[in-house]
């Protein structure tokens, strides 16, 4: 089974033999180096057209947008490489904000506690989504498309049609703020990048990642060699609602010190945008949690970029919805060329 996790293509081998004799995917792929290249490229004109944009005042901000999309990001990729998807991660940062805010507003909980409640409460409703389809063997799109409604309803019913306010200063340190920095790179995208780092680690090093691939590529074939499929697949819904938990601290942290109903809003397709042009391919099998940071930062890039170049914001919606199909395209272009060879 091994042998043929590392022959797949996420993991074809490359030149160097590590100790021991196995042979380890490279490090960034191509995907991630063109990206890399586009970024570049896109930073070095918006600094040519619009010079505020490379300002700190600029960069900040941006990342400290990036910080909960790709966060949730990183449980997205797990699930897609796993030829899943969850598309009820919008529902579950409603929950997981609100249920923060009123613990810190009406509650006036402790900060460090209110932001447990809100990764407990994400986890479990990320373990309701695995469940239902570990067990029910259901396509995750239909399982996700009902609990997302189901969540929104739930959220809805907790915020009782009120905006939430006098949410505590406290929370700042995890927005974009003055007081949520650390040597002017913001704390919540410091967070982030442990997180995408430990991720990126544990796909890459421990068999417990490579079977993700391996659920991916051939959830039968992976299940006769003494995978564990449905435990996997709980696992990989069970991270992603627990990133979402905190991911939702996050936002309303980047917020004002009310929440309004509306929060989370349009929230997946930004995250599964990300993951998508990021080289995760939506068949599975195949993806990075590197290149979901970099197609967070380009989603942000795009959406900043028209705003300060003074275009109608519809733009931002379309140049993104190219580059997916672009990366989408590619994907199934790359699938076919492999099946022949």
């Amino acid at each position: 089974m091994t042998t043929d996790i590392q022959n797949s293509p996420e993991h074809a081998p490359s030149p160097r033999t590590q100790p021991g004799g196995r042979v380890l995917p490279r490090a960034i792929s191509g995907q991630e180096l063109v990206l890399i290249g586009v970024l570049i490229v896109l930073w070095v004109l918006l600094g040519v057209f619009t010079p505020a944009f490379l300002q700190p005042q600029s960069i900040q901000p941006l990342l400290a947008n990036v910080a909960p999309i790709a966060m949730i990001g990183v449980g997205m990729t797990i699930i897609i490489i796993t030829a899943g998807i969850d598309i009820s991660v919008a529902g579950m940062v409603m929950v997981c904000a609100v249920v923060v805010a009123k613990l810190l507003a009406e509650a006036q909980m402790p900060l460090p506690v209110s932001i447990l409640a809100g990764i407990v409460v994400g986890g479990l409703l990320g373990l309701v989504n695995g469940l239902l389809i570990a067990i029910g063997r259901v396509h995750p799109i239909i399982i996700t498309f009902g609990t997302a409604n189901i969540f929104l309803f739930l959220g809805l019913r907790i915020f009782d049609s009120k905006v939430v306010n006098g949410i505590p200063s406290s929370i700042a340190v995890l927005g974009r703020g003055e007081g949520g920095r650390l040597l002017g790179v913001p704390i919540s995208f410091i967070i982030t990048m442990i997180i995408v780092a430990i991720a990126w680690w544990y796909l890459r090093y421990t068999a417990g990642g490579r079977h993700f691939y391996a659920l991916g590529s051939d959830s039968n074939a992976a299940a006769l060699a003494g995978i564990r499929v449905r435990r996997r697949t709980i696992l990989a819904y069970l991270v992603t609602g627990l990133l979402v938990g905190l991911a939702s601290c996050i936002v309303i942290a980047n917020g004002t010190q009310s929440l309004a109903p509306t929060v989370g809003r349009g929230i997946e397709l930004q995250v599964i945008a990300a993951v998508v042009i990021g080289g995760t391919s939506i068949l599975g099998g195949r993806g990075s949690v590197l290149g979901t940071v970099l197609g967070a930062i380009l989603v942000q890039t795009v959406s900043s970029g028209v705003i300060q170049l003074g275009w109608p914001s519809q733009l931002a919606n379309l140049f993104v919805g190219v580059a997916i199909i672009i990366a989408v395209g590619a994907d199934l272009v790359q699938q076919r060329l492999r099946r022949k060879a």
